[in-house]
């Protein structure tokens, strides 16, 4: 797989879809050189693929996280500082950044970006879908990551929405005649993984990547209590707390991973008929 837009579309089947089956399911992309993360809140990237990220950035991957909201309701203390809240979650943002590819994260000004919404409005509306297709087009990641919107009884609006919003923007990203006045290229993006989904094909093997997954969530020391089922002021190491969060995450790798006879894994549906 490699990056780039000079390829005009692919032959393929009828626009109207194929039919789900049950059939086997996939294994490992070819490391790309490029792939661009999506994800609602800060942690939820980490929480979706944070480990597929950590290995393919290990084999060379340039990795992109895209941050849609402030998360700025992510407390249950009526009284906290909000602005200080965002803030927060922006610097955790990109210290599990840096923990997943290896590097300081101050590096690149592209390896973390944020759309700035505010935590629990966001919509996918034409603005919105306009300033991630840009994102899209300036980055031309060969993969994007990003929620899957059809995740049944989903409670949360964000998640819903920034899976539409990615995907809708990847339509807007691949094809001309959206946004012409961003003047720059259109990109096609080579595949498409939704975590949390609802229907996974594909299992990333993410052996060897299970702590660092851990690690860039423990970064998120803000989202200790609400998240990862921490006391305020747990250490965010080797305490009994930590390490029942730790094998929670183990065990839902375990469970990904079987999906492909695989000892741990993350799970996506892959789309690459894009």
């Amino acid at each position: 797989m490699s990056g780039g837009s000079d390829e005009g579309p692919q032959p393929r089947g009828l626009p109207v879809g194929d039919l789900l089956t049950d059939g086997p399911v996939t294994t490992n992309l070819a490391i790309p050189t490029s792939a661009l993360a999506i994800g609602a809140h800060p942690d939820d990237i980490e929480f979706g693929c944070g480990a597929t990220l950590a290995k393919w950035a290990e084999a060379g991957c340039q990795v992109h996280h895209l941050v849609l909201t402030d998360g700025s309701k992510g407390s249950w203390d009526p009284d906290e500082d909000l602005a200080a809240l965002v803030a927060a979650r922006a610097m955790e943002s990109r210290a599990a950044a840096a923990v997943i590819d290896g590097a300081d994260a101050g590096d690149s000004p592209d390896r973390v970006l944020f759309l700035g919404r505010v935590d629990g409005e966001l919509v996918n509306g034409p603005t919105e879908r306009r300033e991630v297709a840009s994102v899209i087009r300036r980055l031309n990641p060969v993969v994007v990551l990003a929620h899957d919107p059809w995740r049944r009884y989903r409670l949360h609006p964000d998640h819903r929405n920034a899976g539409f919003l990615s995907l809708d923007a990847l339509v807007a990203a691949r094809d001309p005649h959206f946004f012409p006045d961003l003047g720059l290229a259109p990109h096609r993006p080579r595949a498409l993984l939704l975590f949390e989904a609802d229907l996974p094909n594909h299992v990333e093997d993410v052996a060897g990547f299970e702590s660092t997954k851990i690690q860039a969530l423990l970064c998120h020391a803000s989202q200790g209590v609400t998240t990862m089922g921490l006391e305020a002021g747990t250490s965010a190491t080797g305490s009994p707390a930590v390490e029942t969060f730790a094998a929670k995450v183990s065990r839902q790798l375990a469970d990904h991973g079987a999906l492909a006879a695989l000892p741990v894994g993350e799970a996506f549906h892959l789309i690459t008929n894009l």
